[in-house]
């Protein structure tokens, strides 16, 4: 991911000015890295080094997610509703 656009995409979910590591900034980048790697997937379907980092980055992401319904429900909802993920 390039570094402008990983600015933009902190710049856009952090909670606080110099944000960088909140589980909304960690979901949004984790959620950017997952469609860069899918799309590559979908040329590339025999690549099963990135298929795995895919499915290890979706699980990371779906425990940050959990932390967040359990610490924060309304950040919880937030987030997803930004992102425009699935419950």
């Amino acid at each position: 991911m390039a570094k402008t656009s990983k600015k933009q995409v902190i710049d856009k979910f952090k909670t606080h000015a110099g944000d960088t590591g909140s589980p909304e900034v960690q979901v949004a980048l984790l959620t950017q890295r997952i469609q860069n790697v899918g799309d590559h997937l979908k040329s590339h379907g025999h690549d099963d080094h990135s298929r795995r980092g895919l499915l290890s980055m979706i699980n990371k992401r779906r425990r940050l997610l959990h932390y967040l319904t359990r610490k924060a429900p309304e950040r919880y909802q937030d987030i997803i509703g930004k992102l425009g993920l699935p419950k």
